[in-house]
């Protein structure tokens, strides 16, 4: 007669899951504080530059050819990702008074100032970021944008 074996049992644990730094609201809020600080005219930005920002700090490949489009006044990304937390922080930066919504976009409030000011004392913070945003300055338009996504419309 054959042996019947016992059922094993499987168990599961929960374990803690890291959250990475960049779906974290206060990290990516901070980003776009630096954005409308350092890279913005007027302190000021429409959504999809700042999702272009967003999307261009996820690789150093994306940061050159940003910097490069820049410096030649056209921007060559045919299309960049719209992060559904970026959007969420956005408007965590609203209610929290940091940025403010304004006709075209949003802008940096006076405590959004006091707050990216307070970043900017602290070297080791958002290090890259920095320097990719000072690099690209305040040279990337809202034309270079519009002009881009105009030729996403279906026709």
């Amino acid at each position: 007669m054959a042996e019947v074996e016992e059922p094993s049992r499987l168990r599961f644990e929960r374990q803690p899951s890291p959250v990475l730094a960049e779906h974290r609201p206060m990290y990516k809020i901070g980003q776009v504080l630096l954005t409308l600080s350092l890279a913005s005219r007027g302190r000021r930005s429409s959504l999809p530059r700042l999702q272009l920002f967003n999307w261009a700090t996820k690789s150093a490949k994306r940061q050159q050819q940003l910097v490069l489009d820049v410096g030649e006044k056209v921007l060559q990304v045919p299309a960049w990702g719209f992060d559904p937390a970026l959007a969420i922080a956005v408007r965590l930066a609203i209610a929290e008074g940091l940025v403010a919504e304004n006709s075209t976009g949003y802008e940096i409030t006076e405590s959004g100032e006091f707050f990216v000011n307070e970043i900017l004392k602290d070297p080791d913070m958002f290090g890259r970021e920095r320097s990719f945003l000072s690099a690209v300055g305040k040279g990337l338009t809202e034309g270079m944008v519009e002009a881009t996504a105009s030729g996403w419309e279906a026709k």
